[in-house]
């Protein structure tokens, strides 16, 4: 594969063209920002989704500040539901002594931490769950969002995604890699040696 600026693939229905961005010297990614692609993109996306997950009975979802704040809303009312869960991973005065997992992101230098709001986690407390992400690369997000919605009491049963990216999120997840369902997967991308290519590598 000759070193290109985008991607063309499809999320569900709907085309894409992904710009190839370098993360690292021997990995580059097709970058999928769902909040750049409009209201429609993520209405048709969110009803797509939420149909995959539909045979799963979710009673609420769940979701990561902050690109997958639109995939949650649509998501939820595709699903007839009426309320949904953020984690966040930036600190806020309101999250206080939140309950907590750290996390490394693919896309985002140094580590973070991932908080659920002490006034939202009685809302997760004996729930049947989906986890909605725009992307699942690494897994580390998914990982620790997990991790969050188990300690408040829930029961995480999907994970819905626009997008899988490699195959690395399945080491990472273990047995719960069966409970991911997506609307499209897309390769990394490694240098050929000569430095001239970007060669797919579906892991």
């Amino acid at each position: 594969m000759q070193r290109t600026r985008t991607y063309a693939t499809t999320v569900g229905s709907q085309p894409v063209d992904l710009p190839l961005v370098q993360v690292s010297d021997d990995c580059t990614i097709a970058l999928l920002i769902c909040v750049d692609l409009g209201v429609a993109f993520a209405e048709t996306a969110g009803h797509e989704l939420a149909a995959l997950l539909a045979p799963f009975r979710p009673e609420l979802v769940v979701s990561v500040a902050t690109m997958g704040i639109p995939l949650a809303i649509e998501v939820s009312r595709a699903s007839g539901l009426d309320d949904y869960v953020i984690l966040h991973k930036t600190p806020k005065i309101h999250l206080g002594d939140s309950l907590s997992e750290p996390v490394r992101s693919i896309t985002t230098a140094g580590r973070q931490t991932l908080r659920l709001d002490p006034g939202r986690a009685g809302v997760l407390r004996g729930r049947r769950v989906a986890v909605v992400d725009d992307v699942i690369s690494s897994g580390a997000s998914t990982a620790a969002a997990l991790s969050l919605v188990r300690r408040a009491g829930a029961d995480p049963v999907a994970v819905g995604v626009l997008m899988t990216e490699g195959r690395a999120w399945r080491d990472t997840l273990g047995a719960d890699a069966d409970r991911v369902v997506a609307l499209g997967a897309v390769p990394v991308f490694r240098p050929s040696p000569d430095g001239e290519y970007l060669r797919p590598d579906w892991g």
